[in-house]
């Protein structure tokens, strides 16, 4: 009975892995099938984008387009037709005709190669030449300058996501040598639709002279357009699981061999690491690749086979039909060529289809990238004039992708035109509430509120007005230092402010001996003769910038880090000239700032420990601002 019931169980078991087995084969073929429907799809909706585009920028193209494709179909059918006319007219002169017609007609047929080849190859050079790359760099361009556009529109909480990044990379490599572009995609259409006119030419000539190279063909272009779909798969996969290895490629072989880098690299002799990095990084590139091609070698074997027995059938199947004089020398002639461009057709009209396919899924990147989803929830309610309350309502945030919080139960009030300084240690959360404060991201609990309503009820680009902030990790760009300090065009910026706001800062002296004052360009990247401004310049050029926008908030995120003793206290006396009625939060570890705000709030264990005056806080006892107060004051009197 035992072995009975194991013998059983053991059936009961096999059934249940056949079942198992037939079920996820189901589940495969339907996952395929739906991935065919969106591959489909998103050929569908990019090949839409491309032609609109093309149509409404650069509409000469379709002209180009269309001569290309004349000129191609003529010269692959008068390929298929010339051996016949040349046979035709060979034989008839063997067998006697006369002749001077026959050598009128040969010549008549090689003015018209001739004719065919050199006008051929000056269409080439002008069409497929100057005037199409020059297209193509056109749109090159655009689809760059588009691509950094959304990237700097985009909620700046993408700019900090591994995933938006990725989205980032493929958008940009996908409509880059991956797809060619727009004028790639749309060339590769255009050589379909002459495929298709070609196809139609070979065969009715096949279909007239040698009806059973029809299966033939077909069978062979099954064979082929199988196996290129598993290599397009194959190569699909890998741009999927090269994207981001593709964004640390670019890290280690560009962004790290710029200039700035090149002192740290040198003083703590890290090149040998680097290169190393590099090197490492370069293999795990050359190993996906190297699996990419061992994957698709034995589809590219394949197709090897399938060409060579289709070849064999083809030239056996119509030398016999010229044996048993069933076609003349001619027709023999124009039917290996006819059967020769069909196929050629044939397999270029499918692989063509595939390509545009597959092109059209790598550019969809782009367009998905268009359409990346918002961070966040946008309002559109506008701005009151006037006075305005910060208030931080139970407050508390982790950033995505984290499991802790950084900051929790923040409870703050800032009336209009109060000075708030923050101070903690670092990673204490006070950049992290400045960045909650201008929405560059949501809080996760609570809210914040200005004059009592939830800053996610107010239009983005009416909140993001309220605010000039300077970050510890301010950027000055490659423009000239009027530009720098207006960020806008230079006719559009108001020079006498821009120039008094300087002086505020400290920095019209240094401006006065620049080769060309203000217009002066900062830094080497385009101009040979800009100037390298030094920290402590940069750090006053990024205070006038936040000073030149004159919004009613004022944001200083540790403003005079990189500044001398000296100019650090200029910036101090001329806090009140330099930030007025506004109102100002300070973020500072030199707790002597402390001494021109009205409030100080404290952050220690991710909330706020304590709030209020200097004159309160230092007379704590135990207090962690008198603390933090006295350690640096000790310094100051231990030297005197």
């Amino acid at each position: 009975m035992s072995e009975q019931k194991a013998k059983q169980d053991t059936n009961v078991q096999q059934e249940i892995e056949n079942n198992t087995e037939q079920k996820n084969h189901k589940d495969e073929k339907r996952k395929k099938r739906q991935e065919s429907r969106e591959s489909m799809k998103k050929s569908r909706e990019t090949l839409a984008f491309m032609m609109r585009l093309a149509w409404k920028k650069k509409p000469l193209l379709f002209l180009l387009y269309a001569i290309r494709l004349i000129q191609d179909v003529f010269d692959r059918v008068w390929q298929i037709f010339l051996p016949k006319l040349l046979m035709d007219e060979l034989q008839l002169f063997l067998s006697g005709a006369e002749v001077s017609r026959h050598l009128h007609n040969l010549s008549m047929y090689a003015v018209i190669s001739v004719t065919v080849t050199v006008v051929n190859y000056l269409l080439r050079d002008i069409v497929d030449g100057h005037v199409r790359s020059v297209i193509r760099e056109w749109f090159q361009e655009y689809i760059a300058v588009d691509i950094a556009r959304q990237a700097m529109e985009m909620d700046f909480e993408h700019t900090e996501d591994p995933d938006a990044l990725d989205a980032l990379n493929k958008a940009q490599e996908g409509m880059g040598w991956y797809s060619g572009g727009v004028e790639g995609v749309l060339d590769q259409m255009f050589r379909v639709i002459g495929d298709i006119l070609v196809i139609c030419s070979g065969a009715g000539v096949v279909l007239a002279t040698c009806p059973l190279l029809v299966p033939v063909q077909l069978a062979a272009l099954l064979g082929f357009l199988y196996f290129n779909m598993r290599i397009n798969r194959i190569e699909v996969h890998h741009f999927e699981k090269l994207s981001k290895d593709n964004r640390i490629f670019g890290y280690f072989f560009y962004q790290i061999a710029e200039m700035c880098y090149g002192k740290d690299i040198r003083l703590y002799n890290s090149a040998g690491m680097m290169g190393k990095r590099t090197d490492e990084q370069a293999d795990r590139m050359f190993h996906t690749w190297q699996s990419q091609d061992r994957q698709t070698r034995s589809n590219n074997w394949a197709m090897d086979v399938i060409n060579t027995l289709r070849d064999a059938i083809s030239y056996f199947y119509i030398g016999y039909l010229a044996i048993t004089h069933r076609i003349s020398l001619g027709d023999f002639a124009m039917c290996v060529a006819a059967a020769s461009v069909l196929y050629q057709s044939l397999f270029a009209l499918t692989n063509g289809l595939q390509q545009v396919t597959k092109r059209c899924n790598y550019a969809h990147r782009y367009l998905e990238f268009l359409e990346y989803p918002a961070a966040m929830e946008k309002g559109s309610r506008s701005i009151t004039p006037g006075e305005h309350t910060i208030e931080f309502a139970d407050v508390s945030f982790r950033y995505p992708r984290a499991e802790n919080f950084v900051l929790r139960h923040i409870n703050l009030k800032i009336k209009s035109g109060e000075h708030l300084s923050i101070v903690g240690l670092n990673g204490a959360g006070k950049t992290t509430l400045v960045k909650l404060l201008c929405r560059l991201y949501d809080v996760t609990e609570g809210a914040i509120l200005i004059d009592g309503v939830n800053i996610k009820e107010y239009s983005e680009e009416e909140y993001r007005r309220l605010f000039a902030v300077v970050f510890q990790d301010f950027e000055l760009f490659a423009f000239s230092l009027k530009e720098n300090v207006a960020l806008s065009e230079s006719e559009h910026a108001d020079t006498e402010r821009i120039a008094e706001i300087l002086k505020l800062t400290g920095l019209s002296e240094d401006v006065e001996k620049l080769p060309e004052g203000m217009d002066t360009m900062i830094f080497k990247s385009y101009d040979e003769h800009g100037t390298e401004l030094s920290g402590g310049q940069q750090q006053k050029t990024a205070i006038a910038r936040a000073l030149y926008r004159n919004a009613p908030i004022v944001i200083l995120d540790e403003p005079t880090a990189a500044l001398d003793p000296i100019a650090e206290y200029e910036i101090y006396r001329q806090f009140e000239t330099l930030v007025g009625g506004k109102t100002a939060i300070y973020i500072s570890h030199r707790l002597s700032s402390c001494r021109f705000c009205d409030r100080i709030a404290v952050f220690a264990d991710d909330t706020i420990k304590e709030y209020g005056t200097h004159d309160e806080l230092v007379g704590v006892e135990g207090g962690i601002y008198a603390e933090m107060f006295h350690e640096q004051a000790k310094y100051y009197t231990d030297i005197a």
